[in-house]
């Protein structure tokens, strides 16, 4: 039957044969979708005697949020801190094939680049939103240059930056504007780097803590200015010492202001961290817990050597290291294989897997009013996936925009 016109022409998806991921839990129930947010049945039955126009039937699946990655690299060939005339066709082209494992909306991420690189890319990608061309954007993840040289990791030591002027001019310096930039990645330790801190968080960008040497009361002092996340926990980083536990001390501490959430990313690829870690911090913190890609441009593509920024990079198996050396620089893993290895290895739940990838993310970036949940009047980005947690559909605002063996 058509659905009643009285609050809108638009026709009406009804998903049938599902459970959906809802306040922690898989309720076995139907999920009504109009103009690309999610309906509440009861008012349509109720209030407009609204009935679908379409229905899917989903053969059983599980229906989570769509995946959300804050912190990807580049992709199938592409490094999205190369720059190029054509930097936006590159982030399009990552974008409509990260579709396949699941992720709707994505942080494109630039590593330690000199100026030129960040003002020749920053002003080529906007934030918008995803659809059948692609995964959305969110807005850049920026991680470096300032960091710590002692904790660089793949990043080149010859970008790498101080705060000189005393903060925001050399972010403006280096980074050119901060239109569209989603989170910075920096190093705490860093002589005026709270004043930096206080002012990103006043803008409304996520402030994350690493590639750093910092101390415990140093991390906390940057939380208490407004930092609410830590790049890839126990990677780039002091280990964890029992008289001072450095940043993943942040995990635990005591000196997170009232009402605050300070979230990790974790690279659950079986190779950035060990199992136990993984375990370890996900017992200690599970809220905070994001699960991120780290994924380079590799992602996708055979061994061999590939760039990443500035860096020759090898593939040798699942591992991406600085050419020559023993140096991880990010990952070739997907978001729908951290799923699995995050569940697999942390003996989590099933919900709890699927919201390290969807809910947290939008947590910590503060859109979880319209991203990473299947409330009524969410986005209706959508992943189905069946009980291995392998991906068979991918919608954005309720439209198709990938199936397997389609």
């Amino acid at each position: 039957m058509p659905s009643n016109k009285s609050v809108s022409d638009a026709p009406i998806t009804q998903f049938i044969n599902c459970r959906i991921l809802r306040d922690n839990e898989l309720q076995r129930e139907d999920l009504w979708v109009r103009e690309g947010r999610i309906l509440d049945p009861e008012k349509l039955f109720f209030d407009e005697q609204g009935y679908a126009d379409k229905r899917v039937d989903c053969e059983g699946s599980i229906i989570a949020p769509g995946f959300i990655d804050v912190q990807i690299n580049g992709g199938y060939g592409i490094d999205f801190s190369q720059a190029s005339e054509d930097v936006s066709d590159g982030v399009s082209f990552v974008a409509k094939k990260i579709l396949e494992h699941g992720v709707t909306s994505f942080c494109p991420t630039l590593v330690t680049s000199p100026p030129e690189v960040y003002h020749k890319v920053l002003p080529q990608v906007k934030v918008h939103d995803g659809g059948p061309h692609g995964a959305g954007v969110l807005g850049f993840h920026l991680e470096g240059p300032f960091i710590s040289a002692e904790k660089k990791g793949a990043h080149p030591e010859k970008y790498l930056r101080t705060f000189k002027s005393g903060g925001l001019e050399d972010l403006m310096e280096v980074y050119g504007s901060l239109d569209d930039v989603a989170i910075v990645t920096l190093a705490p330790e860093l002589p005026g780097s709270q004043s930096v801190v206080r002012e990103l968080s006043r803008r409304g960008i996520t402030v994350s803590l690493g590639h750093s040497a910092a101390d415990l009361s140093q991390a906390e002092e940057a939380v208490q200015h407004g930092a609410t996340f830590i790049t890839h926990l126990f990677n780039a980083m002091l280990p964890f010492h029992h008289r001072d536990p450095g940043i993943v001390g942040l995990l635990t501490s005591d000196r997170i202001p009232a009402g605050r959430t300070v979230y990790y990313g974790m690279i659950a690829d079986g190779i950035h961290t060990n199992p136990a870690a993984l375990r370890i911090a996900h017992r200690a913190h599970p809220s905070g817990l994001v699960l991120v890609t780290d994924a380079i441009t590799a992602m996708g593509l055979p061994p061999g050597r590939h760039t990443l920024g500035q860096q020759v990079i090898e593939i040798q198996g699942l591992h991406a290291y600085v050419a020559g050396t023993k140096t991880l620089s990010g990952s070739i893993a997907t978001m729908d294989m951290c799923v699995r290895h995050f569940k697999q290895a942390s003996g989590c739940s099933v919900q709890e897997a699927l919201e390290a990838a969807s809910l947290h993310p939008a947590q910590l970036l503060g859109i979880s009013h319209k991203k990473g949940k299947l409330d009524y009047g969410s986005d209706a980005d959508l992943v189905l996936l069946d009980e291995g947690l392998n991906v068979k559909a991918t919608y954005i605002s309720g439209e198709e925009v990938w199936r397997k063996g389609q």
